[in-house]
């Protein structure tokens, strides 16, 4: 156990960047699941919307440091990809 103040303090910066972390990352995967759905369903136009919605949240994972850049550029351009051969 931490017998320092600042090694206490660094267990309490660690938890809250955790739990920020965590709620970021599924926040993140909720907006990919949305566009998922959509594209299983068929519904292209459902689908764009959400892929529009997802964009910036997936972006602003990889900005927080949450994901890496690459991870979210692959994302995107796959479920990009799906929507496309919808047409």
């Amino acid at each position: 156990m931490a017998n320092t103040d600042s090694a206490r303090k660094r267990i309490r910066q660690t938890a809250t960047r955790n739990a920020r972390n965590t709620a970021r990352r599924s926040r993140m995967r909720t907006f990919v699941k949305k566009v998922e759905a959509a594209i299983a369903a068929g519904d292209k136009a459902a689908a764009q919307a959400a892929f529009r919605a997802a964009q910036p949240e997936l972006m602003r994972a990889a900005d927080k440091g949450v994901v890496h850049d690459n991870l979210v550029a692959r994302k995107l351009s796959r479920l990009s990809a799906r929507i496309k051969a919808l047409s």
